[in-house]
C-alpha cells in the first residue's frame, strides 16, 4: 500500500474563500467556532488460534461545522466535502446562534511545536510482514510454554489528518499516527484455564513495534500474568489497604479523579470537585498533571480539536486543587484560558473537554518500602475494566493481577478482586508516594457522552488506606 497524498481539502474539494464565507455567516454573532475537516484510514489485523481471522482496512472523510454561543452549541457533519454540504450544514449550526449579540472569542495561539511523525503508519510496512510477524508470536508463545491453548494478537495502525477552518480565516493542520500490538494467551493446566494479555503503542510507527526483541518482551508479559492467575487464589473482601503499582494503574487515577476535573463538569456544578478550587482534595505529595505535549505518547495531540496547543496542565499540587481542564466553550464561560483539551472522536462529534495524559508525580519513597508497610492488604499491579460516578467519584475496578499481602510480604496471586472506593476520598487517604513514577504503556482509551478517544495514564507506587475489596473468598 502507497502513501496517499497529504490532506488538502482546500486543493481537492471545497473553494477556501468560499468555504470561510459561509462559515463566517453560520457563525455570525455567535462567540465561537469552528469548521472541522478529517480523513482517516485505519488497519486492523487480528491473528487468533493459529489463523488470520481479521483483515481490516477503513477510510472515511467528513467535515463538521460548529456554532457556539453562551452554554448553546449546534453543530451538524457530514461525509460529503463540496460547498452544497457545507451550506446544509451551516443552515443547522446556525441555529445555535439565534439572533446573535455575541462577540467572537479570540483564535488559539500559535504553534511551531510537532510532538510526533506524519508519516503513515498504515502504508508503512508490507501487509504479508504484518501477518508474519502475528504468526511468529503465536509460534513463540507456543513453543515457549505447552500449557498455552490459545494465543490472540492483533496488530492496528492508523493516521488521522484534521484541517481546521476558523472565522477569521486561521487554518491549522495536524496528522495523527497512531499504532498499537496486543497479545492475550490462554494456558491451561489440570484442567484450570487462565488469561493474560499485554501490549501498546503510540503516536509512533509500526516498526518499533514488529522488532522481535519488542514483541517477544510482550508475548511474555503476556504469558506471565497468565501463569500467575493459574496459582490464583479467591481474593479476600473488606475494607483494607491497597498499594498499586507503577504504570497502568494510574487509570484509577483517571477515572476517580481525572473526569471530575474536566472543566464541562464542574462549570455545570455536576463534579464532586466543583467549588472546591483552592481547598485540599487529596493528602500532602499529592500532584497530578494533564500532560497532552509528550513526545509520542497516545494521548498526545500537537494541537487539541479546537486548534488550541496542548499544554501541560497542573490540577492537583501538593494535595491542593489548582485547576481544571478546559476546552473553548467552558474556558471562556468559566473565565479562564483554554487549556488545549477540547477533543472530539471524529468529524461527526462536537468536541468536548477531554483528558490527553494525566499521571500523578513521583514521590521520595522507596517502593519495597511501601509494600513492607503493608500489614494486611492488596497489592494491585494490573486493572481492567471500571467505571465511576462523576457526581460523587464512586468507582468500581477489577483487578486483572493483584496478590494478597500480609505483614509486608507478598503472598498468593488473588482472583476476582473489585476495588470500591470514591475518588476524592481516595486521594485524601493516600499514604505512601513512590519514587518510580511510569507511565502506561499505550493502551487508553477514554469514553465520555458516548465519544471515545485516546488517553495516557501514569502514576507511581501508591499506598491508599481503606479501600473496599470485593472479592469471592467465603
Amino acid at each position: 500500500m502507497t502513501q496517499d497524498a497529504p490532506f488538502r481539502p482546500f486543493d481537492t474539494h471545497l473553494d477556501r474563500e468560499a468555504a470561510l464565507g459561509i462559515v463566517r455567516d453560520a457563525l455570525a454573532g455567535g462567540e465561537d467556532g469552528e469548521l472541522f475537516l478529517e480523513r482517516r484510514r485505519s488497519e486492523v489485523l487480528v491473528f487468533d488460534d493459529g489463523r488470520l481471522r481479521t483483515a481490516s482496512f477503513d477510510a472515511s472523510e467528513g467535515m463538521g461545522l460548529r456554532a457556539v454561543r453562551g452554554e448553546a452549541a449546534g453543530y451538524a457533519h457530514t461525509t460529503e466535502l463540496s460547498e452544497s454540504a457545507l451550506r446544509r450544514a451551516a443552515e443547522t449550526a446556525r441555529l445555535a446562534v439565534g439572533d446573535g449579540g455575541g462577540t467572537m472569542a479570540p483564535p488559539p495561539p500559535g504553534t511551531n511545536r510537532r510532538l510526533y511523525g506524519d508519516a503513515d503508519p498504515v502504508a508503512g510496512r508490507p501487509f504479508g510482514l504484518k501477518v508474519e510477524t502475528l504468526r511468529e508470536i503465536d509460534d513463540f508463545l507456543r513453543t515457549l510454554d505447552p500449557r498455552v491453548v490459545q494465543v490472540t494478537a492483533s496488530m492496528a495502525a492508523s493516521l488521522q489528518e484534521i484541517e481546521i477552518l476558523r472565522p477569521e480565516g486561521a487554518e491549522l493542520r495536524d496528522a495523527r499516527p497512531m499504532t498499537r500490538l496486543n497479545v492475550s494467551v490462554i494456558v491451561e493446566r489440570d484442567g484450570r484455564r487462565e488469561s493474560g494479555s499485554a501490549g501498546g503503542g503510540g503516536r509512533v510507527g509500526l516498526d518499533g513495534l514488529m522488532e522481535r526483541d519488542h514483541w517477544e518482551s510482550v508475548a511474555r508479559e503476556a504469558l506471565r500474568v497468565a501463569t500467575v492467575n493459574l496459582d490464583s487464589v479467591p481474593a479476600p473482601a473488606g475494607v483494607m489497604d491497597v498499594v498499586l503499582g507503577p504504570g497502568w494503574p494510574g487509570i484509577l487515577l483517571h477515572e476517580a479523579v481525572g473526569h471530575g476535573l474536566e472543566g464541562d463538569f464542574n462549570r455545570k456544578g455536576q463534579s464532586a470537585f466543583a467549588g472546591l478550587m483552592g481547598q485540599r482534595v487529596a493528602a500532602p505529595g499529592v500532584t497530578v498533571l494533564d500532560d497532552g505535549t509528550i513526545p509520542d505518547r497516545r494521548g498526545s495531540v500537537t494541537i487539541d480539536d479546537e486548534g488550541t496547543p496542548s499544554s501541560a496542565t497542573m490540577l492537583i499540587e501538593d494535595g491542593i486543587l489548582v485547576g481544571y481542564m478546559q476546552d473553548r466553550q467552558s474556558a471562556r464561560l468559566m473565565g479562564v484560558e483554554p487549556t488545549g483539551n477540547g477533543r472530539r472522536e471524529s468529524h461527526a462529534h462536537a468536541p468536548m473537554t477531554r483528558m490527553t495524559n494525566t499521571y500523578m508525580l513521583g514521590g521520595d519513597a522507596d517502593p519495597e518500602d511501601i509494600l513492607a508497610g503493608l500489614k494486611d492488604g492488596l497489592y494491585a499491579v494490573g486493572f481492567g475494566g471500571g467505571q465511576v460516578d462523576i457526581t460523587n467519584g464512586k468507582f468500581v475496578f477489577s483487578c486483572t493481577e493483584a496478590y494478597r499481602v500480609q505483614d509486608g510480604v507478598v503472598g498468593a496471586p488473588v482472583k476476582g478482586a473489585t476495588l470500591i472506593g470514591d475518588g476524592a476520598t481516595a486521594m485524601t487517604q493516600v499514604r505512601g508516594i513512590g519514587n518510580d513514577m511510569a507511565l502506561d504503556p499505550g493502551m487508553g482509551n477514554c469514553g465520555k457522552a458516548g465519544q471515545w478517544v485516546p488517553v495516557g495514564v501514569g502514576q507511581p507506587t501508591l499506598m491508599i488506606g481503606g479501600l473496599t475489596v470485593g472479592g469471592s473468598a467465603a
